[in-house]
């Protein structure tokens, strides 16, 4: 069956000044959630992960998907993205694990943004009210050393012992006053080959 969603929550910070300056492009972060019941509460060790992962991983997956979008005006506008997600204490970090470590739960998400590179990613346990980070990278590229955000929140009463929080992040910009260059320039400059990063 499809997820149990007990409630889901939309995160939209924009930052405005950092460092005491003025951002000139302020940067926008996203993050779509929804709490679930955890599909393997109380079935003590589930060997075969696949059934409830079909289930319910494509339903969250369009979902979250979707809330970030509307948040974000469409999937062009998405510089960089990441998921994550929290296991209550009663569930295994695998459940977590399970449902964002698919394709058929990140595909939603990295089709419509037109994304190349991975999804950065958390996946953990905790109580209720654990810190969620959701790591952020360049859709595109991986090197570009702006889009290394993280979004950090909270859910004040999720995950329950039985539940699951899953989350989608995305950020409009990067860094306000990047200046830390990209990892190519740290490549050039230790003597590696920009394309072949291995060989020295």
């Amino acid at each position: 069956m499809p997820a149990e969603i007990r409630k889901t929550l939309l995160h939209v910070e924009n930052t405005l000044i950092e460092g005491g300056k003025v951002a000139e492009t302020p940067l926008k972060m996203i993050a779509a959630l929804a709490v679930i019941k955890n599909p393997w509460a109380g079935m003590g060790f589930v060997e075969d992960l696949k059934p409830a992962i079909h289930d319910c991983a494509p339903g969250l997956g369009k979902l979250l998907t979707d809330m970030v979008l509307e948040a974000a005006g469409g999937g062009d506008k998405v510089e960089a993205y990441g998921k994550g997600a929290i296991v209550g204490v009663n569930g295994e970090v695998e459940h977590g694990s399970a449902l964002i470590h698919t394709l058929r739960f990140g595909n939603f998400y990295r089709e419509a943004v037109g994304a190349k590179s991975y999804l950065a990613f958390t996946n953990t346990r905790g109580p209720a009210n654990a810190s969620l980070q959701v790591p952020l990278m360049d859709k595109n590229d991986g090197g570009r050393r702006s889009h290394y955000l993280t979004i950090q929140l909270q859910v004040a009463d999720a995950p329950g012992p039985d539940e699951i929080v899953i989350a989608l992040g995305a950020s409009i910009g990067g860094r306000p006053h990047h200046r830390i260059g990209d990892r190519y320039q740290d490549l050039k400059e230790l003597g590696h080959d920009v394309e072949n990063p291995a060989a020295v």
